[in-house]
């Protein structure tokens, strides 16, 4: 049985929207051309794949199925497709986590690649959904759950962070801090603090239950608003290079010691040829710097990650 992937892509599509208009849009074409390709791929099939009715889109048991092995082949399409005519193609790379610069890990790796084409201002279920589309080749950023079973990850970096508070602080005159030693302080982040994974799970395990919430709108104002209140602190890479800001001080973190975990996503598939070439240089750039240096006694990690590709296990 050949099927036709113009009558898959629509399937997969209009099952990805539950919504015909939606999926109509998304691939050009009209709603009743959608509605004839999937009548024509059931007919061929012999299986009804969608229940359209009152209560709207809904997937048959022979659609839920036949929806994986069917994105999995549209995916070796669209690889074998790649072969032939993207060989030229920049690698298209996306990045999330602008607070935290990803930008000055991915630009120390891919220093002197031309083929990059980099973009930026994502947030993760952003890139994932790009990634699933096909509208970026790879993203970098920390990783947690959940993540779709098509996307595969590798750590590449564990980076110790510091804590920025005021310069008025209790603590600010401190040669380092333990995490605990913030319990009463008022954890400052760039937006709502349940979106933001990693610095939600730093309060929750050391016990900080007070937190405001600002608007991400760049490191300079993100620290103008730290320096609203002597009582606020959050968090940011050790090596990050703060602009000067009379009335913020970064001061290191011990006993343990927070890395934040960047990782680098892509479909498990693969697809193009620099993926190889950029996971390469980020293993060897990881192994020059000691960028997965990770002691359990010293540090902590919210999640435990692996340095092969895989999925992260929550700890």
């Amino acid at each position: 049985m050949d099927l036709d992937l113009a009558q898959v892509r629509a399937f997969v599509q209009a099952a990805g929207e539950l919504h015909f208009g939606h999926a109509a849009e998304e691939l050009s074409i009209s709603q009743q051309a959608l509605s004839k390709r999937i009548a024509r791929l059931e007919s061929t099939l012999g299986r009804r794949l969608l229940d359209r009715g009152g209560q709207g889109v809904r997937l048959t048991e022979a659609g839920r199925r036949f929806l994986e092995p069917a994105r999995q082949a549209l995916a070796a399409a669209d690889l074998a497709v790649a072969a032939v005519l993207d060989t030229h193609r920049p690698l298209r790379i996306d990045v999330w986590g602008h607070l935290y610069a990803p930008m000055r890990t991915l630009a120390q790796v891919a220093t002197g690649e031309p083929r990059l084409e980099l973009g930026h201002g994502r947030d993760l279920p952003s890139v994932i959904t790009a990634l699933l589309h096909g509208d970026i080749d790879a993203a970098f950023g920390r990783v947690h759950a959940p993540l779709s079973a098509e996307l595969t990850h590798r750590l590449v970096r564990l980076e110790p962070v510091d804590a920025i508070l005021h310069t008025d602080h209790p603590l600010a005159n401190a040669p380092a801090i333990r995490p605990a030693q913030l319990r009463d302080g008022v954890l400052w982040t760039p937006g709502a603090l349940h979106r933001l994974d990693f610095l939600h799970r730093f309060a929750m395990a050391f016990g900080i239950h007070e937190h405001a919430e600002g608007t991400n709108l760049g490191l300079d104002h993100f620290l103008d608003d730290l320096a609203a209140d002597t009582h606020r602190f959050s968090l940011l890479p050790a090596d990050i290079p703060l602009p000067p800001h009379p009335a913020i001080r970064s001061v290191p973190l011990i006993d343990p010691t927070p890395l934040y975990a960047w990782s680098l996503l892509w479909r498990g598939n693969g697809g193009h040829p620099l993926l190889d070439t950029l996971t390469s240089a980020f293993v060897t750039e990881a192994e020059r710097n000691r960028w997965l240096e990770y002691d359990p006694t010293r540090d902590w990690l919210p999640e435990r990650h692996s340095t092969d590709a895989g999925t992260s296990t929550p700890s």
